[in-house]
């Protein structure tokens, strides 16, 4: 894994790891410029828990730098990456690496879910991330919050994109499958993590990936969809609602009401059952984030994608 300023989340990921079922040869983290003692608690852990652990020091990489950084300096064959800001299901590792026994497998997909400490996290992860009945193993592309593979088609590929702040492991997968390797999906070797906790963080998340998205030219349909769709949308409800005495008026409503609901349709199905127990303030509280949720998310992307492209066009003769 690599980190940057981590000391607050990364007990519980040590504290996981310790407790998995089967633990890991060796712990390889790559610190790329911490300030806030995150070295000092990877120490203070080296020293007992029940596997060796490597603290490497770059300050100033990037993520991707910090993954291949840790990646070559790994002993063994088999490489199992996340992220500091998680905590691992405790079969976690064995979920991967049993499959990885495989000598047919080259790539396991691990799943990750929200992991929430507010209403206001609940809600965001409803909003943002799928649920696992939602996944479609050939075509899922994993986070590396939640991966294992082999370090000889790391090798083959070239390792994490380092050109790429953002997105990278998305090129990666990308790149893994454009190889030939073959991937299995592993629902059960999940990783639990904190959604944002406010709209400025995830403002700011979106806007990042968006950036990266643009940077990497992935999902130009997405976005092209996403900016025709808020252009053409806010034109038609105002003429909706100019007109909306005559029955043309009330059917454009009514329809953009309906097309509003079916875009917070999944977000609304993840949340529902998690709300059975909650006071009705604070279930009717997270169910009118969704929608505040969903326009933060897109404004941020549309803001972000062009700004990722721009970058992509200065620096193209480089790519």
């Amino acid at each position: 894994m690599t980190v940057r300023n981590e000391a607050n989340a990364l007990p519980r990921l040590l504290d996981s790891l310790s407790a998995q079922t089967v633990r890991p040869d060796e712990v390889v983290i790559v610190d790329g410029g911490s300030t806030d003692g995150t070295q000092e608690v990877i120490r203070a852990y080296a020293g007992r828990l029940p596997m060796p652990v490597r603290l490497i020091e770059q300050p100033g990489a990037n993520i991707a730098e910090g993954r291949n950084r840790a990646i070559s300096e790994a002993a063994h064959d088999i490489v199992a990456v996340t992220d500091a800001g998680v905590r691992l299901d405790l079969r976690w590792l064995e979920e991967l690496s049993e499959l990885l026994s495989n000598p047919d497998v080259d790539v396991v997909s691990g799943f990750f879910m929200s992991d929430p400490k507010t209403h206001f996290e609940l809600a965001m992860g409803a909003t943002v991330l799928p649920d696992v009945e939602e996944i479609k193993p050939k075509t899922f592309l994993p986070s590396s919050r939640s991966i294992a593979f082999r370090k000889s088609v790391w090798e083959e590929i070239g390792g994490y994109p380092e050109w790429l702040d953002y997105c990278e492991d998305l090129v990666f997968d990308m790149r893994l499958k454009e190889a030939g390797c073959r991937f299995v999906f592993a629902p059960q070797a999940v990783v639990y993590f904190r959604p944002r906790s406010t709209l400025r963080a995830f403002f700011h998340q979106y806007f990042r990936y968006a950036r990266g998205d643009g940077k990497a030219d992935l999902w130009r349909k997405r976005h092209a969809i996403r900016y025709a769709t808020y252009s053409v949308g806010p034109l038609v409800a105002l003429c909706g609602w100019r007109h909306r005495r005559s029955l043309p008026g009330k059917l454009t409503l009514a329809a953009g009401g309906l097309a509003a609901f079916g875009y917070c349709r999944r977000p609304y199905t993840r949340l529902f059952p998690t709300l059975r127990d909650l006071p009705l303030s604070s279930a009717l509280y997270a169910l009118a984030l969704v929608p505040l949720i969903r326009l933060t998310g897109d404004i941020a992307k549309m803001l972000g994608y062009p700004v990722g492209v721009l970058w992509r066009i200065k620096h193209r003769r480089r790519l």
